[in-house]
């Protein structure tokens, strides 16, 4: 008989607290609450089957990679803020080194050696693959009611170079403002010689446009927009087109002020009991609204959903066309009118955004568990304290922080 997922969840759970604890209490003494999650952590997740192994190459042998990665996901279970703060609990833990995988203090290997491998799982996507694993093998046989999308910002130490567009801009504003002042000096050498100088034209309010139904230019979307094009390209190049380099970005929050930040966003898709299914890092001036399409198609790979809960940053036209497309049923929250009308004006019938439906909105109240999520991963898991630099690594370092909180949520159903 095949067992449902909440039956291996507790068959695994069982075995845990039966059998594998017990086991390690003989030999390494009474575990703590840190160390249980990462040994739960450690053996949920398929690691080994991604970590490269260096036995029989030519040359000196290189560290462990396998006890490097189990250490980085012990970083991200405990907490550590810097690797250095795990290389001293490695150093004067007993039970933290030995469930990594080195007997004594003099195996761990140097920081680094830590640097070095760190950089490898990155360039490998090491994390993200065995993310993708797990969510293959727990959740492809459940029908997951609700896929909640949402950003947040990731903020980061270091510098980013000027782009071509901005050195571009700073140029052109350069030259306007030269351009301004040249005309400006003639202008005042001409008066100063008594010529006069041509009386500027009127200014005035344009007249409605009569060839428009009331006088009002229809709406027209632009041609070529990455969402548009994004309908009929594939997932590696959804993601190629998106840019990834550290930058600027704005977000407001909760009381309507906007916030700036120095870094990246993590856009993450949640399903049901607050289990993370997909990430993607992008740069920090990047709108959400760019990353659903990618979300969407990745996740629907992974998992069997039937409905997205976005708010209005995400309501565009392609995104819920596309998300119709493969299979979903979109709730977005509408986006509010534009502008704000005199009092005592009515707002025409037609001006009005559509409404969600009773039975919408009490299915888009499931959107604040991204939000949970998101906080949990901040003050839990590492991600409000990145300390790497470059996409890639700081995807690197959120992601064994996903790992954890994925596992951590997995076997809170069972409790559930």
């Amino acid at each position: 008989m095949k067992l449902t997922l909440r039956q291996q969840i507790t068959q695994f759970a069982h075995v845990l607290q039966t059998r594998l604890f017990p086991c390690l209490e003989e030999e390494l003494g009474e575990l703590s609450g840190s160390a249980k999650r990462l040994v739960s952590t450690l053996e949920m997740i398929p690691l080994a089957r991604f970590v490269p192994a260096s036995r029989g190459w030519i040359g000196r042998p290189s560290k462990d990679r396998l006890a490097i990665a189990s250490a980085f996901v012990a970083k991200a279970v405990y907490g550590f803020t810097h690797t250095r703060q795990l290389l001293e609990s490695l150093q004067r833990d007993d039970q933290l080194r030995r469930i990594c995988g080195w007997s004594s203090a003099r195996q761990v290997p140097h920081e680094s050696c830590f640097s070095r491998a760190f950089a490898e799982f990155a360039r490998m996507e090491l994390p993200q693959f065995v993310h993708e694993a797990l969510v293959r093998e727990t959740q492809q046989g459940r029908l997951i009611g609700h896929i909640a999308r949402d950003s947040t910002a990731i903020e980061a130490r270091e510098r980013f170079p000027e782009t071509p567009e901005q050195r571009a801009a700073r140029h052109a504003e350069r030259k306007a403002k030269l351009k301004q002042q040249r005309k400006t000096a003639r202008a005042a050498a001409k008066k100063a010689a008594g010529k006069a100088a041509q009386p500027p034209a009127k200014r005035g309010r344009r007249g409605p446009d009569q060839r428009f139904p009331g006088g009002k230019r229809p709406y027209v979307p632009k041609p070529d927009t990455r969402l548009e094009r994004q309908r009929t390209m594939k997932l590696p190049a959804m993601l190629a087109d998106l840019p990834t380099k550290c930058d600027i970005g704005g977000k407001k929050n909760s009381q309507g002020n906007t916030e700036y930040w120095r870094g990246y966003k993590l856009h993450l898709d949640v399903a049901d009991g607050q289990i993370p299914i997909s990430a993607v890092l992008t740069s920090a001036s990047l709108h959400d609204s760019q990353v659903a399409i990618p979300l969407a198609t990745m996740t629907t790979a992974r998992v069997t959903y039937c409905y997205e809960v976005m708010d209005s940053a995400y309501d565009a036209y392609h995104i819920k066309e596309q998300s119709r497309a493969l299979g979903h049923v979109p709730i977005v929250d509408p986006k509010a009118p534009g502008g704000v009308k005199p009092e005592g004006q009515t707002i025409p019938l037609g001006a009005l955004p559509r409404q969600l439906s009773w039975a919408e909105e009490e299915r888009y109240k499931e959107r604040t568990m991204v939000e949970r999520v998101n906080g949990r991963l901040k003050d839990e898991f590492g991600a409000r304290f990145v300390r790497v630099r470059g996409a890639s690594k700081v995807m690197a370092h959120l992601m064994f922080g996903v790992l954890a909180l994925t596992v951590d949520q997995i076997l809170r159903l069972v409790t559930q």
